[in-house]
């Protein structure tokens, strides 16, 4: 399984009230289960315009069909190549 942060263009996400986040979160739910493959939604970070989501599939196309079957846009989709912190300078 990879690790996989897609970036979601969605004007005005930053002012959607807490009903409509819980509709999405439970859309992206619903849509994780039917899949039928394993699939993990991590968390999402909402900003004014866009919201940027971790995820943890087997692949790219994976994602892809999670948006397309959730109705939400997936403008890009970056697989994590590495984590680092500040622990990182210490070594």
């Amino acid at each position: 399984m990879k690790k996989f942060i897609i970036e979601r263009e969605l004007p005005g996400a930053g002012q959607l009230s807490p009903g409509e986040l819980k509709a999405i979160s439970l859309k992206s739910c619903e849509v994780v289960s039917g899949l039928g493959k394993p699939y993990h939604w991590i968390e999402s970070y909402v900003t004014e315009n866009k919201i940027y989501c971790v995820h943890i599939a087997p692949d790219e196309a994976t994602i892809r069909e999670h948006a397309k079957r959730g109705g939400f846009p997936a403008n890009s989709v970056e697989e994590v190549k590495a984590i680092i912190d500040p622990t990182t300078s210490a070594y």
